[in-house]
């Protein structure tokens, strides 16, 4: 981001995709963040933005906008630096994939030159309404839950919790794949893992799941594509 306007125009696509296009989304994280944007490079017009926090150790990340809604004890006693991503969106009326790529390959570069050795944040599912989410929750308990020493605790006054959640009948991959939030997707190629319950957020009207990535745990070839997104 290079200036006020830049981070006007975030505000506005974060607005538009979180609350309608209705208020003000800045909060008080904005002034400590990173803002990337990713723009149309034919008449630059904002199309994709998040924010980033750097946390040089793990006892940093109390201050973070994830530990808002999670204990992150276990989280925090992991050794690295930790980059926490935020407000990640996309406009509304552009579904070109290259857009998620692009902003993978930035937020790429900006990680190797600054050694961070941990992506997270709140990965959000749109709504407070779970039952469309069922299998998806379910999938993410069965096959990605983080590690147990590190996994966040609950501190958010309303979770959910994905053990208690049983489809009623089966579920395909595609069907899991389908609601699943492409940002989650990405994180989960990379070899990330998430938390084992949901928090309902009513101020964003979205159910969110704490996801965490090492970089040193992402596959190589997954590292060779994002790397040279970019060059």
């Amino acid at each position: 981001m290079r200036g006020a306007e830049d981070l006007a125009d975030s505000l506005r696509l974060r607005s538009e995709v979180f609350r309608g296009g209705a208020g003000d989304d800045r909060d008080r994280w904005d002034d400590l963040c990173l803002h990337f944007l990713v723009a149309d490079k034919m008449d630059g017009t904002l199309v994709c933005s998040f924010r980033g926090l750097v946390f040089p150790s793990g006892r940093d990340v109390a201050d973070s906008y994830s530990a808002a809604f999670y204990d992150l004890g276990g989280f925090a006693d992991a050794p690295g630096s930790r980059m926490e991503i935020g407000r990640f969106c996309i406009a509304p009326d552009r579904s070109d994939p290259d857009i998620l790529r692009m902003a993978w390959g930035g937020l790429t570069d900006f990680v190797d030159q600054n050694g961070i050795d941990w992506l997270f944040g709140c990965t959000s599912f749109p709504g407070i309404e779970p039952l469309g989410y069922v299998p998806a929750f379910r999938y993410l308990h069965d096959r990605h839950l983080g590690p147990r020493v590190r996994l966040p605790r609950p501190k958010a006054a309303q979770v959910l919790f994905f053990r208690e959640m049983v489809p009623t009948t089966p579920v395909s991959a595609p069907e899991v794949q389908r609601v699943l939030p492409p940002l989650l997707r990405t994180y989960l190629m990379m070899g990330g893992w998430v938390s084992d319950h949901a928090v309902i957020d009513r101020d964003l009207q979205t159910l969110h799941v704490f996801t965490a990535v090492e970089r040193a745990a992402i596959p190589a070839a997954r590292k060779r594509v994002l790397r040279a997104i970019l060059g």
